[in-house]
């Protein structure tokens, strides 16, 4: 098979499998709280322990990432992805198998140590796409993402209703396993003509080259931005959706129909917002995206019905979908092959760690002040991540996809050292 062929059905798959696993996460996501009842766990108790399980997986996966990255340099990018999928695939199918809280807990922070889906695909995207359809590549397993993400809770809510959660948790463990199953029969490794097996680049030399660049230091600190605007507002929706319209009864029908024309933007956007930073930068490109969210979400504090969220979550969920993959564009670009995997974790595990403060620091404004006001602050980050964009220097925001990658030459300098 000739190497287009092989990138292609690579993509396939990692998309396939990208969907599949982004499913089984969103499947477990909402009905945590209903799992937990059947566990013993009820009231304020409840609550506290679905905060607790929900951030549990992030908190293993900072210290994780790195870790895989670092493995991935060393002995390849496919088996990482086929890890990846089979430690969810174990997670949930424990999960499903867990009879007490402490027990759910633990598996929760197992399934972050094994290490996420995204990262790993997108170090396998950046080996394996051309250099000038990787931002193309990137973009569309964002659209992966919100397709998953739009499938998972419709399934779970049919499935769940029907046949109970423990079940939910077993059939998408099976169909997580069927894709890791996939993954190990029909990825093929990046032909890179980089040497595997050597002794790796110690990860604070990778901090240091990242972190080294001005540009890429202020797009992964934008994304750190975006990351916590994003999953701040997951705390603060449902309520403002609630006293926008005016009755108990509907908001759930209102949160849930604005959470798929957001996601269903995002699926749109991916493809369109790669092909934008194929052919131009992607600083550039996360600074018109991330003001446009931040001006989207604050607006939503100015509406009086449900119904004019409408426009405002769909351009919000289409230039979101330029946010993450510009950052990881950026670091693919600026990374040397032998220490892109390891540059890829230490990026995941600090934009999940802005995934945790978002978190956090909504609920405690919103418990304040109110979601008006959460709102209003969680729309700020996304607007210093624009202005962290704009910054950098005139020759950043417009400088070609082909020039030689920046900011890692210590990194790269170690490995040609060690050769």
């Amino acid at each position: 098979m000739n190497p287009g062929m092989e990138q292609r059905r690579n993509f396939r798959v990692l998309w396939g499998v990208q969907f599949i696993s982004t499913a089984g996460l969103t499947v477990v996501v909402p009905l945590l709280p209903f799992y937990l009842e059947t566990l013993g766990v009820f009231g304020e108790e409840n609550r506290w322990w679905t905060g607790l399980s929900l951030s549990a997986p992030a908190l293993t996966l900072i210290l994780a990432s790195p870790f895989w990255g670092k493995i991935g340099d060393r002995w390849g990018r496919k088996w990482m992805v086929v890890r990846a999928v089979f430690g969810l695939c174990l997670s949930m199918l424990l999960m499903g198998m867990a009879q007490t809280p402490w027990l759910f807990l633990l598996f929760r922070l197992m399934q972050g140590a094994f290490g996420g889906v995204v990262d790993a695909a997108a170090a396998f995207a950046g080996s394996d796409a051309p250099p000038d359809k990787r931002g193309r590549t990137l973009g569309s397993f964002q659209g992966a993402t919100a397709a998953g993400s739009l499938a998972g809770p419709l399934l779970g809510g049919l499935l769940a209703d029907g046949y109970g959660y423990r079940v939910l948790f077993f059939l998408m463990a099976a169909l997580t396993g069927i894709s890791g199953l996939w993954a190990a029969k029909a990825l093929t490794e990046p032909r890179t003509g980089i040497e595997r097996k050597r002794k790796p680049v110690p990860l604070r030399q990778v901090f240091a080259g990242l972190w080294g660049s001005r540009s890429t230091r202020s797009l992964i600190l934008a994304g750190f931005l975006a990351k916590a605007g994003v999953f701040g507002l997951v705390v603060v929706f449902a309520p403002l959706v609630r006293d926008l319209s005016g009755s108990p009864a509907y908001a759930a029908t209102w949160v849930g129909g604005l959470q798929a024309v957001t996601w269903g933007a995002t699926f749109l956007g991916g493809s369109w917002w790669g092909k934008r930073n194929d052919r131009s930068s992607p600083e550039r490109n996360f600074f018109f995206a991330s003001l446009a969210c931040g001006v989207c979400v604050g607006l939503q504090t100015a509406v009086h019905h449900p119904l004019w969220l409408l426009p405002l979550r769909l351009v919000q969920g289409f230039c979101f979908s330029a946010l993450l993959p510009s950052v990881f564009l950026k670091v693919t670009r600026s990374s040397p092959e032998e220490v892109r995997g390891s540059a890829i974790g230490v990026t995941n595990s600090f934009l999940v760690l802005g995934q945790i403060m978002g978190s956090f620091s909504a609920a405690l404004i919103s418990g304040w002040l109110s979601p008006d006001a959460a709102f209003l602050f969680l729309g700020g980050f996304f607007l210093t991540g624009a202005l962290l964009m704009v910054r950098l220097p005139r020759h950043t925001l417009s400088r070609s996809p082909g020039l030689p990658p920046l900011g890692m030459e210590q990194a790269a300098g170690g490995v040609n050292r060690e050769r």
